[in-house]
Parts: C-alpha cells; sequence; structure tokens
C-alpha cells in the first residue's frame, strides 16, 4: 500500500534482540528501535497524535504556529508535522542540550536557562508564556492526554504483537511519562506480569518518587532527554514496578557498545534503558524477555564530549 507521506511511516518499529551486550544473560534483551521513526525519534509518535488531537478538537487551525517546550527530539518531530500541515512552530529548549538538536527543520530555536521547574525562565515556563502573549498553540507534550494514549495504542501493542504475552520486563527512562505510562498501561492488561522499569539517570529525583528506598538526589547529569526533579502531570507511578539508576558514564558507555557492537546507531539515553534492562535480565527473577526502548538517533549528540571517544 502507497503511503500518504512520511507521517504515514511512524511507528511499527522494529525489535531487535541485543545478541552481543546481553550475551550470557538468563533471558533475552530486545531493544524496540524507535530511533527509526522519521524524525529520528520516538517522539514523532506523540507529535503526530498531539497535533491530530488538537486538530479533531477544533483548537487547532490553519496557519497557527506551535510551541512546544523540548530536549530536541519532540521539536523535530513536531517539525515534521508542521512542514507537511502547514503550521509555523517555535521550539523552546534548555541550554543544556546539544547544539545538534537546535537544526530542527526549520523551526523558531529559542534557547533558555538550565533553570528549576518554577524559575519563569525553566523552558517549560517560556514556552506556556509565549503562548499565552503570542496566541500560539502550546502542544504541551508534558500534559497532553493524547501523548499517553498514543503509546498505549501503538507502541504497547506492538511489542506484544511483536514478542507474544510473555513480556517479562519493559525498560525506559522518562522524559514527558508517555512512554512508560501508555506501554505499562497496555502491558499491565494484555502481559501480565511483565515489569515496568523506569531507567532513571543519577541525580534525577524520579527513581526516589517510584521506590522511596532510593536516594532523594537532585543534581545535575549530562544525559539529555530523560530524568527531572518533579513528576510530568501525565506520568502515572502506579504503573511503574522499580527503578534502576543508571550513571552518565554507564550510559553512554552502554550507548558506543550498542552503536559498536550491535550496530544501532542510537542516543544516549538508549544507554541508560540497556543499562538497566541488562540488570533486570540478569536478576533471574523475570520469566521473560525483557524489551528496552531505544529512543533517538545519534546524530543529535554528535558535537557532544562523549560522543567523542577514540576508536
Amino acid at each position: 500500500m502507497m503511503d500518504a507521506n512520511i507521517l504515514d511511516r511512524i511507528g511499527n518499529t522494529p525489535l531487535v534482540r541485543l545478541d552481543r551486550v546481553a550475551r550470557g544473560l538468563p533471558v533475552p534483551v530486545y531493544g524496540k528501535c524507535e530511533f527509526l521513526n522519521p524524525g529520528g525519534s520516538i517522539k514523532d509518535r506523540i507529535a503526530l497524535a498531539i497535533v491530530n488531537d488538537a486538530e479533531r478538537r477544533g483548537v487547532l487551525r490553519p496557519g497557527m504556529t506551535l510551541v512546544e517546550a523540548t530536549a530536541g527530539n519532540t521539536g523535530v518531530g513536531l517539525a515534521l508535522v508542521a512542514n507537511l500541515r502547514g503550521y509555523k512552530l517555535a521550539c523552546v529548549m534548555p541550554e543544556k542540550m546539544s547544539v545538534d538538536k537546535r537544526a530542527a527543520l526549520g523551526a523558531e530555536v529559542i534557547i533558555t536557562p538550565n533553570a528549576l521547574p518554577h524559575d519563569p525562565r525553566n523552558f517549560r515556563r517560556v514556552a506556556e508564556r509565549l503562548a499565552v502573549e503570542r496566541g500560539w498553540f502550546l502542544t504541551d507534550q508534558f500534559g497532553s492526554p493524547a501523548n499517553s494514549r498514543v503509546h498505549e495504542q501503538t507502541t504497547g501493542p506492538e511489542i506484544v504483537a511483536q514478542l507474544g504475552a510473555q513480556v517479562g520486563a519493559f525498560v525506559c527512562g522518562v522524559g514527558t511519562g508517555g512512554t512508560i505510562t501508555g506501554v505499562g498501561r497496555y502491558l499491565k492488561t494484555h502481559a501480565p506480569g511483565a515489569r515496568i522499569v523506569l531507567a532513571d539517570p543519577i541525580g534525577s529525583r524520579l527513581a526516589h518518587l517510584v521506590d522511596p528506598r532510593q536516594p532523594d538526589y537532585d543534581t545535575g547529569y549530562k544525559v539529555e532527554g530523560i530524568g527531572g526533579s518533579e513528576p510530568p502531570v501525565i506520568l502515572d507511578l502506579s504503573v511503574i514496578d522499580e527503578a534502576e539508576r543508571v550513571s552518565d558514564d554507564e550510559s553512554f558507555a552502554m550507548t558506543i557498545r550498542l552503536i559498536r557492537e550491535e550496530g544501532l546507531l542510537v542516543g544516549g539515553s538508549s544507554g541508560t534503558a540497556v543499562a538497566a534492562a541488562l540488570r533486570v535480565a540478569a536478576r533471574g527473577d523475570v520469566s521473560g524477555p525483557v524489551v528496552a526502548i531505544l529512543a533517538d538517533s545519534w546524530d543529535r549528540y554528535f558535537s557532544t564530549p562523549w560522543m567523542r571517544v577514540d576508536s
């Protein structure tokens, strides 16, 4: 069947077995290749879903400007959708994010300080203010129910269809919380017994919120797009069974291994998820395969120090 346009290629991503980095473990570990979406990340799914939802509700009209607070990937996904649907786009990004992400397909990019959530300089607060002041449409990836819903309707069912109902565990980080919430809800119903595991950077508070026995950290870290000091609105903590904390060094070392040993051209948060997934698989207390989200592509990290390693 012929596609209407590139947006029809969003989703239905491959699931690949990690034979080398997971060699010798009691259960297999798979990577869900979200970096193979047209815009290079899992955020293509929510970009299209949020715009479709807003159009259906009549709150997004032709010629309007979209504005989003983004670590970069949602901005790229929204740029794809906006370019094809005839909208303008402004992306508000914290300065922490790699410069590679700033060339977001013609969108206006506004850089903010790395401010805490309640600081008016925080990227989310700036996006909210611009939407009010300029009459832009706030796509609101952190609060839109369409975010988690698209993962419950697509990503979760894809995993079950690819593996069958015997999923041992699902592992991913939290940016907006949409992926782990939507997939977690689907698996709880359709793959009973699957463990839902948060992979959280050391420095983020989210692991502590899942499991109060974890340290209550709120400090800086280098992995982009996941973690935070407070739970996003759409994150449903009740679907998460446990949390694994992963250091920057472990995340980046695993990402380089995925690139070199598995041929998977992924970014840093994929290393976080896989490092956590290997621990879960190694424990021997899950009875089926472990699935980790490979969230985005390496091409948005070429300028980062961790990517420039000796060959």
